[in-house]
């Protein structure tokens, strides 16, 4: 759990690396996975967790949404996510070619 940062033409950049909350690991199983003890297995997994804690944390979760997804509460800043394409080296291709 560090935080990479590193400066830019547009600024600097900041990236901080932590495990998800039970909400982020929930929303991200449920694109995953239909049955809910398979959800719980990957939260746990992505948590770092055991899965006996997901279940637990998860039926309260359920209780609170009355078991419809919910958006992560409690994010007041914006995340970026930024994606730079690699460069490739195209041939170049000489279309007045002379025989």
């Amino acid at each position: 759990m560090g935080v990479a940062t590193w400066k830019t033409k547009w600024g600097m950049r900041r990236v901080r690396r932590e495990n998800p909350t039970i909400e982020e690991a929930l929303i991200a199983a449920e694109s995953l996975a239909d049955d809910p003890s398979q959800r719980a297995q990957i939260a746990a997994e992505l948590m770092g967790v055991p899965v006996e804690e997901v279940q637990a944390l998860a039926a309260k979760q359920a209780a609170k949404t009355r078991g419809r997804a919910s958006l992560v509460a409690g994010r007041t800043r914006a995340v970026v996510v930024e994606y730079k394409r690699p460069r490739t080296m195209r041939p170049i291709i000489n279309l007045t070619h002379k025989r």
